[in-house]
């Protein structure tokens, strides 16, 4: 497999660390919020990644972080008079209630800023041990960019202008690229945890560095983790820093391989809360269902921008109709595919699941068509070349629809057709529903319920032959848009057309 490689800028081949194994980190979300969209792309890309890695029989492990120490969360539990803590429960719950509409799976590792103080006060006394690191007359400590002869690599923002305005100004810095390791506290508007680097709290990009080190590197290999991913704004200063603090007290780099989702556009503008076009997910997921957005937002490469608008959205829908179209031609039902990630399970990494690497996975790929399983396979090998493998869905959704409309009662072909969507469902993420459920999206349960009472008239009235009123009820289901099949004689399934 090839992945664009945002350190490089360009594609290579992804070599894991250990041959069985990859370790991904995924800069999660500043709980100061509702999430949004862009916290949507940039999950769903990476869950994506995993699936697909785990398909081709590699243990993929994932941690992702909450920011639960920061300057707007602060600043927001001052103003709604709501304890730090509480405020960020809050919206880390609401966070992982969005992504399971999402079908986005948790990580394995979930480590909260607050959960690893320790770690990162620790991680900073090596560094001024190293004297890599200095402490400013307000009591701030700072990483002296100067001791990294690398600095500046990742990104390519070495000693320009650029990079200094994205940094935060200070006084008493040595270099004006300096980063705050930790913030020195600054009276009764801030937050501030007793150490021994004095009462204060640790700036933003020292908690991923010290959680990877907690919970994710390799203390025997050349790299500390296989990838780290996040989106495209996090590259500088976010994750240049990242790399420096690591880089100056590990002696080796914190990734081999850096993968960047892209932006997420409204109306031609990127998604910003200062804009005033930040999307919420629990508003989207107030008219489309999850898997109809998740659908939509896979839909494009995940290292380019997704210019998001409903026509897009209505459209990408018709090709998630076909998949449900064709389940139920052949009478696939809700299949409950193995979760890999351990639930609730966020202390050590787990064990090899062999139920899901050896007996679901190989079960499965014995069971695909094999021409559709490799050309599949060899799109997304090319740094998930999700463009080519959803016109190989498309055509395979077309071929096997064409064949049996000429050979309806081929059972074996049928499995062969199941077996396939089976497979796209579990890299996708997708098949959340039953084609029942799918084709009922949109109905709320009180015109369920009068729809459910309509059908079962129409069946006492066909018992007691009375076709006149069996039709009229038909008739007036047609006329609210839905559509009638008869299974058997007691059993009517129904639509919405």
């Amino acid at each position: 497999m090839k992945v664009y490689d945002s350190n490089l800028r360009e594609k290579v081949e992804l070599v894991p660390l250990d041959s069985n194994e990859i370790r991904i980190y995924v800069c999660g979300p500043t709980v100061y919020d509702e999430a949004h969209l862009g916290h949507a792309r940039s999950a769903i890309s990476f869950d994506l990644l995993a699936r697909f890695l785990e398909m081709r029989g590699y243990r993929v492990i994932i941690a992702k972080n909450f920011t639960d120490i920061d300057d707007k969360l602060i600043n927001k539990s001052k103003q709604s008079n709501t304890p730090l803590n509480e405020l960020a429960q809050k919206y880390i719950e609401s966070y992982l209630r969005d992504m399971g509409c999402l079908n986005v799976r948790r990580a394995h590792f979930e480590p909260r800023a607050t959960q690893y103080l320790e770690s990162m006060i620790d991680f900073i006394q090596e560094l001024l041990k190293k004297d890599i690191a200095y402490k400013l007359p307000n009591g701030d400590i700072c990483l002296e960019v100067a001791k990294d002869c690398y600095y500046g690599s990742l990104s390519k923002h070495f000693d320009n202008k650029d990079s200094i305005n994205r940094i935060e100004f200070e006084e008493g810095k040595k270099d004006q690229r300096d980063f705050v390791l930790w913030k020195a506290y600054k009276g009764e508007h801030d937050i501030g945890y007793e150490s021994v680097l004095g009462r204060g709290r640790p700036g933003w990009h020292i908690e991923c560095s010290a959680m990877i080190d907690s919970v994710l590197s390799y203390k025997d290999k050349e790299f500390c983790i296989d990838i780290h991913a996040g989106g495209q704004d996090l590259f500088f200063p976010h994750h240049e820093n990242e790399a420096s603090q690591t880089r100056c007290l590990r002696n080796k780099e914190i990734a081999k391989y850096w993968m960047h989702n892209g932006f997420v556009n409204i109306n031609g503008e990127k998604m910003s809360k200062s804009l005033g076009n930040s999307f919420f997910i629990k508003d989207a997921l107030k008219i489309y269902h999850g898997e109809i957005l998740r659908n939509y937002l896979i839909g494009t490469h995940y290292h380019s921008p997704l210019n998001f608008n409903e026509e897009d959205l209505l459209s990408s829908k018709k090709r998630l109709d076909k998949i449900y179209r064709l389940k139920k031609r052949i009478g696939y039902e809700k299949i409950i595919i193995p979760d890999n990630i351990p639930q609730n399970s966020f202390e050590k990494l787990p064990k090899h699941d062999e139920t899901f690497f050896y007996s679901y996975r190989k079960s499965l790929l014995q069971k695909v068509e094999s021409s559709f399983c490799n050309n599949l396979f060899n799109a997304l090998d090319d740094d998930l070349n999700i463009s080519l493998a959803l016109s190989i869905i498309e055509e395979f959704l077309k071929n096997a629809n064409e064949y049996l409309d000429i050979n309806p009662k081929d059972k074996a072909y049928k499995e062969k057709v199941r077996s396939n969507i089976e497979l796209i469902d579990y890299i996708l993420g997708l098949g959340t529903l039953s084609y029942v459920e799918y084709f009922q999206l949109g109905i709320s349960n009180e015109e369920k319920d009068k729809i459910e009472s309509l059908i079962q008239q129409r069946l006492e009235a066909k018992k007691q032959k009375d076709f006149n009123k069996a039709d009229s009820i038909r008739n007036k289901l047609e006329n609210m848009g839905i559509s009638l099949m008869d299974k058997s004689q007691n059993i009517t399934e129904w639509e919405k057309t």
